[in-house]
């Protein structure tokens, strides 16, 4: 299948670069819209100009859902404001409108929706571009369908027709009162089965779960994944029924966010991608590179600060790196688990049983670890009792302590409204780097009398 889509895109390629228009058209019409937003983000503006005209409304603007933003943003710069307006922003669903439009510029945002001729559709795009996008204000569309609980099967079937007629997939009926507010949901089932003279207030399912618009985009997540919801209906503070949120806008969110956490715990600070020029991405990693250079700098003064104790015993030099590193790994699992339980909100809410049972985990662990180098030491090495006896004690001690600012870590920026997820990367490894090299010193002049 990939060496097809791969032999599809070269035939494209080449239709495109003779500027043959029919058999670019032939190829095109054939192609899902992320496939051929994968090979447009590979053209130059020339070229994505030719294959655009060559696309209808509707097929052009899926594709540009699925290009990089940075690249939909520079396309869109060569289009008018009108041109946006009527050739996808009216071919979208709001959710989509308003965060493609939500990427632009303030100035040219107010003008593409000045130039939508559906004023539903532009007010829907309005109210949706005042929530924070990390809310579930902020994923929902507002195209659904809903019907009041006072109508007859019959009328309600009717009025359904209408609104489906504007939708792309229906996957719920809602049930509302005379004011908007939700009531629960009408099952397909309930509409063939039921005469069509019976109320809709009869035969609606109340069981139903809803999200506030004001809720964290994260918590939406949370209860769709939990409950194997495929869509959501978002009420307002009153209740009133305001948009639905489905499954593929959550995922979206989730990818980014995983993204985002994914660079965060590689010490990258801000969002950056492969396309990105070099400027932005040394913006991005310099400051964790930094602080872990300013991490080595302090190493280097702890083992200049315990020189005497290397020049008495210099066997303990060799297991510096050892330390070091296994307090840095040690500190990077328990916070991976914890950014994990925390992101999965299956962590629980008493933070000392976490603790003491990350901790335990890691005593098991450091105990076989510090018996396996205390063998080694004896065996191998033939260090003394006491030297081989200070290592081993030394590392076991390291990682109980790694484990506990591990788990304490992401718990605390996580109460401070931090993204947790920093607390996996070069923090940890760099905090752990520091203090497990005080801990062996501090140790091994405390046994070694030296």
């Amino acid at each position: 299948m990939a060496d097809e889509t791969l032999n599809i895109q070269e035939q494209l390629k080449n239709a495109i670069l003779q500027h043959n228009v029919g058999d670019a058209s032939a190829i095109i019409s054939e192609m899902e819209a992320v496939d051929i937003a994968h090979f447009f983000e590979q053209l130059d503006t020339e070229n994505q100009t030719f294959l655009y005209d060559l696309m209808n409304n509707e097929q052009s603007a899926e594709m540009l859902l699925e290009i990089d933003e940075d690249k939909r943003k520079k396309f869109l710069s060569t289009l008018s404001s009108k041109e946006i307006a009527d050739e996808i922003i009216n071919e979208i669903d709001s959710d989509d409108a308003a965060d493609l439009i939500g990427e632009l510029p303030e100035n040219q945002q107010d003008e593409i929706i000045q130039q939508i001729d559906d004023k539903d559709h532009a007010q829907s795009i309005v109210d949706l571009l005042r929530y924070d996008e990390d809310t579930a204000g902020g994923l929902m569309a507002t195209e659904l369908v809903k019907v009041n609980q006072d109508l007859s099967i019959i009328a309600a079937v009717k009025e359904m027709r209408k609104q489906a007629e504007e939708m792309a997939e229906v996957y719920s009926i809602y049930v509302v009162d005379e004011n908007d507010k939700l009531l629960g949901t009408l099952s397909l089932k309930k509409l063939l089965t039921t005469s069509s003279s019976t109320k809709v207030s009869n035969v609606f399912n109340s069981k139903i779960r809803s999200v506030k618009d004001s809720e964290e985009a994260e918590e939406v997540a949370r209860m769709m994944q939990k409950y194997d919801l495929f869509e959501v209906p978002v009420v307002d503070s009153l209740g009133k029924l305001v948009g639905r949120i489905t499954i593929d806008d959550v995922m979206d969110f989730i990818k980014e966010e995983t993204e985002k956490d994914y660079q965060l715990a590689s010490g990258i600070s801000i969002d950056v991608d492969h396309t990105d020029n070099i400027f932005h991405m040394t913006k991005a990693r310099l400051p964790w590179l930094f602080i872990g250079m300013v991490g080595g700098l302090i190493g280097s003064r702890v083992l200049q600060g315990n020189q005497s104790a290397l020049e008495s015993v210099p066997a303990l030099m060799f297991f510096v790196p050892l330390i070091a590193a296994t307090a840095g790994n040690i500190g990077v699992q328990a916070s991976a688990i914890i950014v994990q339980g925390l992101a999965n909100d299956t962590l629980g809410r008493d933070t000392f049983k976490t603790l003491a049972k990350e901790v335990s985990v890691s005593a098991a662990s450091g105990i076989i670890l510090s018996l396996i180098i205390f063998a080694f030491n004896l065996l191998i090495n033939h260090h003394d009792f006491t030297i081989s006896m200070t290592i081993s004690l030394s590392l076991l001690a390291v990682i109980m302590v790694a484990a506990v600012i591990g788990t304490i870590v992401p718990i605390i920026l996580d109460k401070n409204k931090i993204d947790p997820a920093i607390a996996t990367g070069p923090f940890i490894t760099t905090s752990n780097d520091i203090l497990g090299v005080l801990i062996y010193f501090s140790i091994a002049k405390m046994i070694l009398q030296i």
